[in-house]
C-alpha cells in the first residue's frame, strides 16, 4: 500500500501532530522563554498558520477591534489571495500590551529568518519533553486543525483558516482519533469486559446435623452445659430418655 503524504502519520506510523497535552506542555514552557520566543510561539499554535506567514505579520495584519489576524496566503502561486483567522482574546490582547510596550516591532513582529524560527521552536519543543517528527512548526499547524476539527468547527472554515486549496486535504484531519472516537471505544471494552451473571444466584445454607440418641437423663444436663442442644421431652428425673442433639 502506498504511503499517503497527507495522512496523520508518517511512513513509519508516527503521529505527525501534537496532543493537547503535548500542546499545552509547549506553550507552558514557552513562558520560560523571552516575550519575543513565546509570543511568536503561541501566535503559531492559536492560528495554525505557516512559520513563513507568521514571520511576514505586523501590526497592520492585526484587527484588533474584531480580534482576527489578515494572513497573505504565500502557498497561491501567481495569485494575492488573503485569509482572516480569529484569535483568542488573550493572544489579542497581549500583541496589543507588547506592541504599546514596544516589545514587538510595528513592523514585522518577528524579526527572524525562516530558519532562526524553525529552530526556536525546535528549542522549545526540546525543553518540553517533546520529541519525534512531530516536534516542528508543522506539528503545530497539524495540531490546530485536528483540534479545529474536534472541536466541531465546518471543514469548510478549518480549510479557510489553514489556506489549504482542496479540501481533501483539511478532511484528512478528521482522521485523527477523538475523544468521540475514544469515547465509543471505551464503550465496547466496557461491554466486552462484563461477565454474564447467573439467572438465579445459588444459595449458600450451613450444614445442619441432627442426631437422635438415647442418653440418662443426667447425662443430657451435662451435654447441655457443654453448649450442645437438646430438645428436653416432658419426663420426670432418673428415666432414660431419647434426645435430639442438634450439631451445627
Amino acid at each position: 500500500m502506498d504511503y499517503m503524504p497527507w495522512a496523520m502519520t508518517d511512513c513509519h506510523g508516527q503521529r505527525k501532530y501534537l496532543s493537547i497535552s503535548e500542546l499545552d506542555a509547549f506553550l507552558h514552557t514557552a513562558q520560560r522563554f523571552d516575550t519575543l520566543i513565546y509570543s511568536f510561539c503561541w501566535f503559531l499554535a492559536a492560528t495554525g498558520c505557516r512559520i513563513s506567514e507568521a514571520l511576514s505579520i505586523g501590526a497592520q495584519n492585526i484587527d484588533f477591534e474584531n480580534r482576527a489576524v489578515i494572513i497573505k496566503s504565500l502557498k497561491k502561486r501567481g495569485k494575492t489571495i488573503f485569509r482572516s483567522i480569529p484569535l483568542p482574546e488573550d493572544l489579542a490582547e497581549s500583541l496589543q500590551l507588547w506592541l504599546d510596550r514596544e516589545i514587538l516591532g510595528a513592523g514585522r513582529f518577528w524579526p527572524f529568518c525562516r530558519m532562526t524560527g524553525y529552530r526556536r521552536i525546535c528549542e522549545v519543543m526540546q525543553k518540553a519533553g517533546i520529541e519525534g517528527g512531530h516536534a516542528s512548526p508543522k506539528g503545530l499547524r497539524h495540531a490546530f486543525g485536528v483540534k479545529a476539527v474536534q472541536s466541531g468547527v465546518p471543514l469548510n472554515l478549518v480549510q479557510r483558516w489553514l489556506g489549504h486549496a482542496d479540501m481533501k486535504t483539511t478532511a484528512i484531519y478528521a482522521n485523527a482519533v477523538g475523544p468521540e472516537e475514544r469515547e465509543l471505544a471505551e464503550r465496547m471494552w466496557q461491554r466486552s469486559e462484563r461477565r454474564p451473571e447467573p439467572k438465579y444466584a445459588p444459595v449458600t445454607r450451613p450444614v445442619r446435623r441432627v442426631t437422635t440418641i438415647p442418653i440418662p437423663y443426667a447425662d443430657a444436663e451435662t451435654r447441655a452445659g457443654q453448649g450442645i442442644t437438646i430438645a428436653w421431652p416432658n419426663i420426670s428425673r432418673g428415666e432414660s430418655v431419647t434426645i435430639t442433639l442438634e450439631v451445627n
